[in-house]
């Protein structure tokens, strides 16, 4: 069996991949990208890379996902036919996967199918389900702990798209090895701003910041982190934490955990075994290590995927995830979502633990948002 560890990235594979890029980058000046969900801003580029004529022959684009409305005619179900045809192992095309898989047995299946490259583009959020982000909670442990998989979980249109082109880049231009998971939810994008192209660079590596502390101000403060749709609970607590308490936020876009624990990981591994260069840096580290103020994470996911980076966090190390409060009281649909007042209560028990608000804060905060 022929696959994809023998497909040749030649120069045509890389003007391939360009070319998806330049029409991925045009449909960022359309007036809706905006706005557009991460969904539907992926659905958007797999249609019109499949249907312009300058990228229909450069791209291969599997749709596993049984989305409404697509066209049977022009598309694939699998990407195992590419494994045995001679176009193919000749000179590789960009490969988007979209698909709809609940366990990681499946995400295993596709990855192995297409030998583990591509981009992977996964909407099962958008079904109701009792799992966090519709995945078997295992799901999230192997996107992790997979060396060849690169996860994100892009909060906008505007996250995914920059995703997708940086993916483009990296596999199909640079060559190198490996894939790129997307985790897609369909909510309109009416909770952040667009973002610039510096931003977008930094999303890439993690972490991007989306809104500074007031100027001046003598307000305790806390630096709240989110990813994908959590973002918008972390957004709503900030506002909570500034109308109800008085507490200044530093919010933070965290597209992937696992992408900024591995790089600390990396620069640490390298500082241990040279003791006399001076320490090696971490995107991490180089965002939240100017100063002090308590830290909030918050993931869709279970928590474990965002205590991968408390490691590296010297301020308080506050880790929230999607089942965090499930066995909490007035948690309602826990296993499914964030709560925003746990967030703001969350925040709140920190600044009190380093004694920069009264403790009573905390319990009066229990009792108006009905946690007790």
């Amino acid at each position: 069996m022929i696959g994809f560890s023998s497909f040749s990235t030649t120069r045509e594979t890389g003007l391939a991949a360009q070319a998806c890029i330049e029409k991925i980058q045009a449909l960022a000046d359309q007036p809706h990208e905006g706005s557009a969900s991460p969904l539907d801003t992926m659905i958007e580029i797999a249609d019109r890379l499949e249907q312009d004529p300058e990228t229909a022959t450069n791209v291969w684009v599997v749709r596993s996902n049984q989305q409404p409305g697509a066209e049977a005619a022009h598309t694939r179900i699998s990407a195992w036919p590419l494994r045995f045809s001679p176009q193919a192992c000749s000179s590789e095309k960009p490969l988007l996967y979209l698909t709809r898989s609940a366990t990681s047995a499946e995400l295993c299946a596709l990855s192995n199918e297409s030998a583990q490259r591509g981009i992977f583009c996964n909407d099962i959020e958008t079904l109701s389900s009792t799992w966090p982000k519709g995945t078997h909670p295992w799901v999230s442990l192997w996107l992790a702990a997979n060396p060849q998989c690169l996860p994100f979980d892009p909060a906008s249109g505007a996250e995914a798209r920059a995703i997708a082109m940086a993916a483009l880049q990296s596999l199909y231009v640079e060559g190198r090895h490996g894939f790129y998971y997307m985790a897609l939810h369909d909510e309109p994008n009416e909770f952040m701003d667009p973002i610039s192209s510096f931003s977008a660079s930094q999303a890439l590596k993690g972490m991007y910041k989306i809104s500074e502390k007031e100027a001046g101000t003598q307000q305790p403060s806390v630096r709240l982190l989110g990813a994908g749709l959590a973002l918008r609970a972390v957004i709503s607590a900030a506002r909570m934490l500034r109308d109800d308490w008085g507490v200044a936020s530093e919010l933070w876009s965290c597209p992937s955990y696992t992408r900024l624990a591995r790089d600390a990981d990396s620069a640490q591994r390298w500082t241990r075994v040279h003791p006399g260069m001076p320490r090696r840096s971490s995107h991490l580290r180089e965002c939240l290590d100017a100063e002090d103020s308590p830290v909030i994470a918050v993931t869709g996911y279970a928590q474990h995927v965002v205590d991968q980076i408390g490691a590296h966090i010297t301020a308080r190390f506050v880790a929230l995830g999607a089942e965090s409060t499930a066995s909490l009281p007035a948690a309602p649909n826990a296993g499914q979502t964030v709560d925003k007042r746990w967030i703001v209560t969350l925040a709140l028990r920190a600044l009190a633990q380093e004694d920069k608000i009264p403790h009573e804060y905390v319990e009066q905060a229990m009792q108006r948002y009905q946690l007790q």
